[in-house]
């Protein structure tokens, strides 16, 4: 797609042609908390605009918790 930017010449730590350090442990934290937040972000504006398909998803997450064995 042209109008996007490509995904490795804007990351931070990256340069064409060297090698980029390990990530710290901070930076893979920070990476996966955003990535969590938008993915809940996404479900919930999945379960906003499908409501029925979510109160059925819902229907069948409390089926599989009654059911499940401890």
């Amino acid at each position: 797609m042209p109008d996007l930017p490509d995904r490795d010449s804007g990351a931070p730590g990256e340069s064409g042609a060297g090698v980029s350090p390990p990530e710290t442990d901070a930076e893979r934290r920070r990476r996966r908390a955003l990535f969590l937040r938008e993915l809940a972000e996404a479900r919930e504006l999945r379960d906003r605009v499908q409501p029925r398909r979510a109160k059925a998803a819902r229907l069948r997450h409390a089926m599989r918790m009654r059911t499940f064995r401890w």
